[in-house]
C-alpha cells in the first residue's frame, strides 16, 4: 500500500498506523539483506556486487509495492460486483 504524503491533508488515526507499520516493516527488511550484504562484502572490494543487490532490494520492494496494489483493486472490483 503505498499511500502519497500531502501537505495540508488530514489522516486518521489508522492510515497513520498502517503508514509507520508499512514503512517499519521495509525498513526492517532493508536493515537485514543490507546486514547480510555487508557480511557477503566482507574482505572484497568489489562495488558492482554492492550495487547489483542494492538494485535487487528495490526491486524487490517496488514488485512488493506493486503486488499489495493489484490485490487491492481485484478487492475493490470484487466488492462494486
Amino acid at each position: 500500500m503505498a499511500k502519497i504524503l500531502r501537505e495540508g491533508a488530514s489522516y486518521t488515526q489508522r492510515d497513520v498506523v498502517e503508514l509507520l507499520v508499512e514503512f517499519s516493516a521495509f525498513k526492517d527488511r532493508v536493515t537485514k539483506k543490507f546486514k547480510e550484504l555487508a557480511r557477503e562484502l566482507d574482505g572484497k572490494a568489489n562495488e558492482h556486487d554492492l550495487w547489483v543487490n542494492v538494485y535487487l532490494i528495490s526491486s524487490d520492494y517496488s514488485e512488493e509495492v506493486a503486488g499489495k496494489r493489484h490485490k487491492q483493486q481485484q478487492d475493490s472490483l470484487q466488492k462494486i460486483s
